[in-house]
């Protein structure tokens, strides 16, 4: 009888083992099936946004007169009104005028997508939703150095302060090539760049940074007193890719404690198919 009672427990524990080894494997396929599927495949790229426009940490909006592809209801120009401010360029001056102008509806064969675009019989710079602006003229300072190369400065006297702004960065490659007004121009291969703003009575202030750019490089487009206060403002039109038109805005009204300007505006709009 005791032999039998043995025989029999001895059955039951190897019945249970079995059992329990079955779920231990089971568990482990499951858990080598979780891990595999969150594996990332890196021979597939993220897919890249051709139709994006960007516009981060903005005070205000601002526009550029070019043409913006409308994708999912989404459409850059819904807010452009006859209330926003037209920055343009005449003769060497500077103005700021209500915004005058046109959108016309196309298409872009590139993406398959429909596009606005805006138009103003002026050479303008930017369109800004601003409403602290007023309309003039706006006094402007003569840019003699629009590329900020690393180990470069470029100065600039306003109202009894002296403002100077410093490259830094890693220049990777030099060549000598011709820019869009046929001139000859030293071209640089730039990373890991940082701009920087100091005056005669401010410490130095971190205004643009980017690791590397793609046959482009920041260029100085604008520099006067936008918002009226008696301090310089600054525009930077600064691509990180040729397929990319990307501008920004610093206003010094709206400087915090102890700084120079403030990025209030960045819109940055891809071109590319």
């Amino acid at each position: 009888m005791i032999t039998k009672s043995l025989k029999f427990l001895t059955i039951i524990l190897f019945v249970v083992s079995c059992k329990d080894a079955k779920n231990e494997k089971n568990q482990e396929i499951n858990t080598k099936k979780e891990v595999t599927n969150n594996v990332i495949d890196s021979t597939k790229s993220t897919p890249k946004i051709s139709d994006e426009v960007v516009i981060s940490d903005n005070l205000f909006k601002t526009l550029l007169p070019t043409s913006y592809r409308i994708d999912k209801n989404d459409d850059p120009t819904k807010d452009l009104s006859k209330d926003w401010f037209d920055l343009f360029e005449k003769d060497g001056s500077y103005y700021l005028e209500k915004a005058a102008f046109t959108i016309s509806k196309g298409y872009d064969e590139c993406v398959g997508t429909e596009t606005k675009a805006i138009e103003t019989k002026k050479n303008t710079i930017l369109l800004l939703d601003y409403k602290k602006l007023t309309t003039g003229k706006v006094d402007n300072l003569l840019i003699s150095k629009k590329h900020i190369w690393p180990k470069e400065n470029v100065t600039f006297d306003f109202k009894n302060t002296t403002y100077t702004l410093r490259g830094v960065g890693d220049i990777k490659n030099t060549e000598n090539r011709t820019n869009d007004k046929d001139e000859n121009e030293i071209w640089h291969t730039v990373e890991n760049y940082e701009l920087y703003l100091k005056t005669s009575d401010t410490d130095e202030q971190l205004v643009i940074s980017e690791n590397n750019f793609s046959d482009t490089f920041v260029v100085l487009i604008f520099v006067g007193d936008i918002d009226r206060d008696g301090k310089l403002d600054f525009i930077f039109e600064a691509n990180r890719n040729y397929e990319e038109k990307r501008v920004i805005l610093f206003l010094s009204s709206e400087a915090e404690e102890n700084k120079i300007i403030k990025k209030v505006s960045e819109i940055s709009v891809q071109f590319d198919c």
